[in-house]
């Protein structure tokens, strides 16, 4: 990885530094004469950093032996400069920009990724929740490398030309082919409107107990927050679980809005500062709606910014409970600054710091596989076990509540929940990999969607509809004709964990996200965890409640 990550970067400088060589050839020729007898000289010294990259570009453009465009050397030279600044630091070519914050603010048509071009190479930063990639298993990380047989990958292709391919009408398919660390997998994707809904979900675990899913932090998000926790009052919420595990964060606003709901009035929340960016501290602004209901905030590695600053308003005030894995770990501020072309900047000005101090960035640098994050975790045991956590003792910081929190990169849990390994083969990995499992499920639902459609709600599916062994034979041959070969031992050991993931996945495309975190709930060791602690809570202050009333 380091390797093609090194190659990269010296494709991105390499017309920098030949118009250096190039521009140290004039200066040395300036003692020379051509074979005309004239001096070849340049016309002026530059006068400032600055416009010496400015005056090698424009030789470059006027002097190298093919034709280049200015434009685009440009903006590789500016992509290098920024790649080199922290991982975070980007710039956005024009082309770009205009479908750049689509998946927060706009609607559309089409497989249902947020995607960025670094390196010529297209990277899935998210797929958007409920839509048809997601459902198929596309994930964050993978690269797309060709589209309907067309190679995509190190051809210089713009933003424009990528929504060109993967947009398109509901109901259209297209093909695509992911590189997945090492693996090439391919989908055919059907094409189909993206729910731009960032609560996923708002439903009753039980008769006390509401669940929210939250899958980004869009303008909208504290709106579709205070609908689905009004609802689910009406249904007899005394305690809330929020669940931000894969949510890559968003808009900072949104995330102090939702904050700020579960706060007394004056709680900080979070706070920015950087060497040219004056502290600014966000506190609540008013007492919260529920700042008193019990609260379990959900976490994994691919809760993010957002998502950081919330889970860590929650912590750092004693408000509520973290359960899950450690976050991503990113605490970088960045400000977008929109240039004279239409291209624009995010320029990371500050970090973020949460109440108790804390900045969550985690290192990067030089020496550090920053996108090989989560590969490490894996290796070091992090993910199974919480003693593998690094906690420098540097960075302890202590809440008012007297709890002990971390700093050093994302936030880690109360309480740790790691990998549940229950039911895990490798056949289960093969399956869930190639994103087998979800196409089954969508397959399955079409062929009986009347059938399913008798079922007055995803509730009543969930408690009447199993997966009969007929319908798992039928998986089990289908994931053969994917490349999954049967493996009977695998199978054995998965079968339970497969036959509700397939329920699930049905599910969703009856009901959507209602129908798949209702089933999902009975495969979710984290939401076990989270619902254990929600009831431990709750006997513990009805047991101070009682001795109070006694004394």
């Amino acid at each position: 990885m380091n390797q093609n990550h090194n190659s990269n970067k010296l494709i991105i400088y390499y017309p920098v530094f030949l118009a250096v060589m190039l521009v140290t050839g004039i200066y040395i020729g300036s003692y020379f004469t051509d074979s005309s007898g004239e001096s070849i000289i340049m016309s002026r010294k530059p006068q400032s950093q600055g416009d010496k990259i400015s005056q090698i570009i424009n030789y470059i453009e006027d002097q190298y032996v093919d034709s280049v465009t200015k434009n685009k050397l440009i903006d590789k030279a500016i992509a290098a400069i920024l790649e080199d600044l922290d991982p975070h630091s980007y710039y956005i070519s024009a082309e770009e920009l205009s479908g750049y914050t689509e998946p927060l603010e706009g609607n559309f048509e089409g497989i249902g990724v947020e995607f960025l071009i670094q390196n010529d190479t297209v990277r899935v930063v998210a797929a958007i929740e409920g839509g048809p990639s997601e459902q198929l298993g596309i994930m964050a990380g993978d690269k797309i490398v060709a589209v309907d047989g067309e190679n995509i990958a190190g051809v210089d292709i713009g933003n424009d030309g990528v929504i060109k391919r993967l947009k398109g009408p509901s109901k259209t398919v297209v093909k695509v082919d992911i590189l997945r660390y090492k693996e090439k997998i391919s989908f055919e994707i059907t094409r189909g409107k993206i729910p731009l809904n960032s609560v996923a979900t708002g439903q009753m675990l039980d008769e006390t107990t509401g669940f929210i899913k939250i899958s980004r932090f869009a303008r909208t998000t504290h709106d579709e927050f205070m609908e689905h926790t009004a609802a689910l009052e009406s249904s007899g919420m005394k305690n809330l679980i929020i669940d931000l595990r894969g949510n890559g964060g968003g808009y900072l606003d949104a995330a102090v809005k939702v904050a700020e709901e579960f706060l007394q009035k004056g709680q900080l929340i979070v706070y920015t500062e950087g060497k040219s960016s004056p502290r600014r501290s966000y506190h609540a602004r008013k007492r919260g709606k529920y700042s008193d209901m019990p609260v379990v905030v959900l976490i994994n590695q691919g809760s993010a910014s957002a998502s950081e600053i919330l889970a860590g308003a929650i912590q750092d005030n004693d408000r509520g409970t973290i359960v899950g894995r450690r976050s991503f770990g990113k605490g970088l501020v960045q400000e977008h600054l929109n240039l004279r072309d239409n291209s624009a900047l995010r320029l990371t000005v500050a970090r973020y710091y949460t109440p108790t101090g804390r900045s969550i960035q985690k290192p990067y640098g030089h020496e550090i596989d920053y996108e090989a994050d989560y590969e490490m975790r894996y290796i070091s045991g992090e993910l199974e076990s919480a003693d593998s956590i690094p906690l420098p003792d540097s960075l302890v910081f202590t809440t008012p509540g007297g709890k002990t929190v971390y700093g050093g990169g994302g936030i880690t849990p109360d309480v740790f929940v790691g990998l549940d390994t229950l039911g895990a083969s490798e056949y289960l990995s093969a399956v869930s990999y190639r994103g087998i499992v979800n196409q089954f499920g969508f397959d399955y639902a079409d062929q009986h969607r009347e059938e399913l459609g008798s079922f007055d709600s995803f509730y009543t599916f969930d408690s009447s509809f199993q997966i009969e062994e007929s319908v798992f034979d039928d998986f089990v041959d289908y994931a053969d004709s994917k490349g999954a070969a049967p493996d009977l031992s695998g199978i054995r050991q998965s079968k339970d964990v497969l036959k509700t993931r397939l329920k699930a996945y049905i599910a969703r495309n009856i009901w959507g996200n209602d129908g798949f975190y209702a089933v999902m709930k009975a495969d979710d060791n984290v939401l076990r965890v989270a619902m254990e602690t929600v009831a431990e809570k709750n006997s513990s202050e009805n047991s101070q409640k009682a001795a109070a009333r006694k004394l």
